[in-house]
């Protein structure tokens, strides 16, 4: 199992509408998220700044998240919220949402 954390920023005045859609994600984006063997994911908010935590259980995190950007329902809900954002300077070239580094844990 590896666990992730990654963050992003919301554009002004878009916290509201990126808050109401994830009171009620579409059940197909539910179904792909798991069925790409990720669990535990939680989306914390907090000054325009959104942090994400999730844990991946496959063998291929390639692979799945290729999978995953290939599902229709999944494009269409990307088509909703990712306007809604807007990436970090400082982020991965390919990344949307910025990986971070694990530098502790505790079980």
């Amino acid at each position: 199992m590896r666990r992730f954390g990654q963050t992003i920023r919301l554009k002004p005045r878009k916290a509201g509408e990126y808050i109401r859609h994830h009171a009620a994600v579409w059940p197909g984006v539910l179904r792909m998220i798991k069925q790409c063997n990720i669990s535990n994911y939680s989306i914390f908010f907090k000054d325009n700044m959104l942090f994400a935590y999730f844990e991946y259980t496959g063998y291929d995190f390639e692979g799945d998240m290729a999978r995953m950007a290939a599902d229709d329902e999944t494009q269409k809900w990307w088509d909703v919220v990712k306007p809604l954002m807007e990436p970090l300077e400082t982020r991965q070239h390919g990344e949307f949402w910025a990986d971070m580094k694990e530098i502790f844990h505790l079980d």
